[in-house]
């Protein structure tokens, strides 16, 4: 058994799995990843689940000292991670051995990286899930001192040198282009304000982070800005009475009285989750059909 503990905490830095399901009837949010496919691989390299619970590390500021030997994975964003000063790999595991330490720096691309440990993070499941939610102290916050345990596999030397084809690693731009499916609340805008809304590009506002991601531009004013409230899912587009979208994402509420005008597809969430303050946003419109074909066939 391997533990690390938490020197700096950074900007969001948070234990997140892939969410905790089955009770948003009750007013639990899910929470989770924001970037489902980073998620995944980290974990692949090194040789979990898919979903075991991994760091998901938000723009910059943490660092870490391990404290035993164990084996990492890196993916997502690049905020410049090293060890002991010294530039590491992404998108690879590698052996990090006793006394040394992980930290991250300057943003180079995207917005969240995740750190998959090798075992599994020792940390209490809450209604089936590892995956912390800061705003109702749900799951394991994380503060400077804070020592977590590491479930290190036999054999764990095995598993160092994996990699990603780099064929399948993304690109994050800070210009981002997303594909949505028209949302039922289509009749609360007009024709003018849904084709102002595909025609716009919007900024990524400094109100971005877990719970949504708030842009900035062409005013969609809604019809009516109250509905009676129904259900949210990750991706869902609000436009308040403002007309300045809102994206919902991972931490998002379980339920919203804004209308939605649109919903950003399965496959271009992770694209979402790399979206920081300043990108730049755009959506195109395609059919549910489409959406289902381009998960199937989506290396991500």
């Amino acid at each position: 058994m391997s533990s690390i503990k938490i020197i700096k905490p950074g900007t969001q830095t948070t234990i997140q799995d892939k969410g905790r399901y089955g009770f948003q009837s009750c007013g639990m949010v899910v929470s989770g990843v924001m970037d489902s496919f980073s998620h995944r691989v980290a974990n692949l390299l090194v040789g979990n689940s898919f979903f075991e619970a991994v760091f998901e590390v938000c723009l910059s500021g943490l660092e870490l000292e391990f404290q035993g030997i164990c084996v990492i994975a890196i993916t997502g964003a690049n905020i410049s991670p090293s060890l002991n000063g010294l530039t590491v790999p992404m998108w690879k595991s590698f052996l990090v051995k006793s006394n040394n330490n992980l930290s991250f720096g300057r943003v180079i691309s995207g917005c969240r990286s995740y750190i998959a440990f090798a075992g599994g993070l020792e940390v209490p499941s809450v209604l089936g899930s590892k995956s912390s939610y800061a705003k109702a102290n749900i799951g394991m916050q994380l503060t400077a001192e804070t020592i977590i345990e590491v479930k290190t596999p036999k054999e764990f030397s095995k598993l160092a040198s994996r990699i990603l084809p780099p064929a399948f690693i993304p690109i994050y731009k800070n210009e981002i282009a997303l594909r949505v499916v028209i949302g039922s609340h289509k009749d609360y805008f007009t024709e003018d304000g849904i084709k102002k809304f595909f025609s716009s590009e919007y900024t990524v506002t400094k109100d971005c982070d877990r719970m949504g991601c708030r842009l900035e531009g062409e005013a969609i004013v809604p019809i009516d800005s109250n509905i009676i409230s129904d259900s949210i899912t990750y991706g869902s587009i609000q436009i308040p009475q403002n007309g300045q979208p809102i994206i919902m994402c991972a931490d998002r509420q379980t339920t919203g009285g804004y209308p939605k005008i649109a919903t950003v597809i399965t496959a271009d969430l992770p694209l979402l989750a790399q979206a920081k303050p300043g990108n730049k946003i755009s959506f195109s419109s395609i059919s549910v059909s489409e959406a289902q074909q381009i998960l199937r066939n989506s290396k991500y």
